[in-house]
């Protein structure tokens, strides 16, 4: 990995120090530049035209997602953010009265109140699977949980706080060998790691452009497994997805663009594209080992300042480090350095409600360094925020 060139190819960095990819990551310059000279191409020969003239690579785009995470190009449809194409799964699923659900402690908020209006208007029943001693899913109780009811498990790979990467994998072996359905929301862990369906052994999988994967904001995907293709139909259709190919009668597209609708940015599918092929290029085992040390040193660090806490758990950790310094109220913390040019986040216990209630956790500061990042970046933030302790 060349950090010196990534660097340079991250404009962003020349503005301040930016901590926050498991918010919205510094896109590179040839993202930028994919999506400014879509809309450049627009601005000159109108939207029709720029799609004509540029289908085959937008067309290519499924392909490059298709890439990333070991797919089939007609197993990927593209949809406008992470939470869209997780919906687009779960609604579509036939789930009925006395169905139940397998999902995790430190399950996102969005997919948990999903899961709410569909127990709401269904009937169905949430199972929530307790964790092992290190805070990670516990894969014996996830198996001894399911019965002939259960009819779904759908869990977050990797939390939006707390560090954790849930074992997916494993999951995806139970799922697969009882043959129950399996929803996984990947939008943290793509970009940030390798991402294998095959060896996931999920069933769907939801992720975003604008986080690890450092694509721009406002677009995701969804991956289906091609069987699915065969009898799932979204809850909502256009004649993009379903063409009307009589009076009374429309058809399905054979791919998962069947979940995708007729409008749709074709200048931001243009950036994701180079998103995924930038990080392919770059290579996922290099990024993983980057960011690991570059979190690990985060969490050391912070542990060592006074009235400093890490709350992340799970035998393995991500990118995105969680924790308070006593004395500091996260959310103004988080706007005083933004004044001085340092990006962090704070993450609210709503968030990963169960895992808050469970862990008695308040607000939180929250740092996620991507591999553009180095540690002299960590140093100067950790130092801004041990001033502010001490005022």
């Amino acid at each position: 990995m060349d950090i010196e060139k990534i660097r340079k190819e991250t404009p962003g960095l020349a503005h301040g120090i930016h901590l926050m990819a498991c918010g919205s990551a510094l896109a590179p310059l040839p993202v930028v530049d994919a999506v400014m000279a879509y809309l450049d191409l627009e601005a000159k020969v109108g939207g029709y035209e720029a799609h004509a003239h540029e289908a085959t690579m937008l067309d290519e785009t499924y392909s490059s997602v298709a890439r990333l995470i070991g797919a089939k190009p007609r197993e990927i449809a593209i949809l406008e953010n992470a939470t869209a194409a997780w919906c687009q799964a779960f609604y579509a699923l036939p789930l009925q009265a006395g169905d139940r659900i397998l999902t995790c402690q430190a399950e996102y908020a969005a997919n948990y109140v999903a899961f709410l209006q569909r127990q709401k208007r269904d009937g169905i029943e949430i199972d929530i699977v307790p964790s092992d001693e290190t805070g990670a899913l516990d894969i014996t109780a996830l198996e001894s949980m399911i019965t002939e009811k259960t009819a779904l498990i759908a869990i977050t790979w990797v939390p939006t706080n707390g560090g954790l990467v849930n074992p997916a994998a494993a999951v995806g072996a139970i799922a697969k060998k009882h043959g129950v359905p399996y929803l996984l929301d990947a939008c943290q862990a793509v970009g940030q790691m390798p991402v294998d369906v095959e060896a996931l052994n999920c069933d769907f999988l939801s992720a975003t452009g604008r986080k690890f994967l450092r694509g721009p904001r406002g677009i995701g995907f969804l991956y289906i497994k091609e069987k699915w293709l065969e009898t799932l139909e979204p809850v909502m259709l256009d004649h993009f997805g379903a063409p009307w190919v009589s009076r009374d009668q429309y058809a399905l597209r054979a791919d998962a663009r069947r979940f995708e609708n007729w409008e749709n940015s074709y200048a931001l599918r243009a950036g994701l594209k180079v998103a995924c092929d930038y990080a392919l290029a770059i290579g996922l085992e290099a990024i993983e080992a980057r960011v690991t040390e570059l979190s690990d040193y985060a969490r050391a660090r912070i542990s060592a300042l006074k009235g400093g806490q890490v709350h992340d758990i799970g035998a393995k950790q991500c990118a995105i480090v969680s924790f308070t310094i006593e004395g500091l109220d996260p959310r103004p913390t988080v706007a005083l350095l933004r004044q001085q040019g340092i990006a962090i986040g704070a993450s609210n216990p709503e968030s990963t409600r169960l895992d808050a209630e469970e862990r008695k956790l308040p607000v939180l500061l929250r740092m996620a360094p991507h591999y553009y990042n180095n540690k002299a970046e960590i140093d100067t933030a950790l130092a801004a925020l041990e001033a502010l302790s001490q005022d």
